[in-house]
């Protein structure tokens, strides 16, 4: 499994709106991921004060970026998202520099 992070922040006064549209993902987002052939174990994405950290376990990291890139559903979610975030195009990706287990 491969872990991968990343760091989004949220255009000011657009908190709420964030968190509302995260109460109703699409789930043919969804299935984008599942079905990608990316074997992901586990996504969840973090806000506080206007910084996301979004962090999941995966078996083919490329396979989320295929999705990412090139899904109709991801890019029906860009839309929701481009006018919320600082960085619509897929924020910033981070580099692990410490693991306990």
């Amino acid at each position: 499994m491969e872990r991968i992070a990343f760091h989004l922040e949220i255009v000011d006064g657009k908190r709420d709106a964030y968190r509302e549209a995260h109460e109703s993902v699409p789930e043919e987002l969804v299935e984008a991921y599942l079905s990608s052939g990316a074997g992901i174990e586990s996504y969840s994405v973090f806000e506080q004060d206007g910084h996301v950290f979004g962090f999941m376990t995966v078996e083919n990291p490329e396979a989320v970026r295929r999705v990412m890139e090139s899904s109709r559903a991801q890019s029906s979610w860009n839309e929701v998202m481009d006018p919320i975030l600082e960085d619509g195009d897929g924020g910033i990706w981070m580099d692990e520099v410490y693991r306990m287990k």
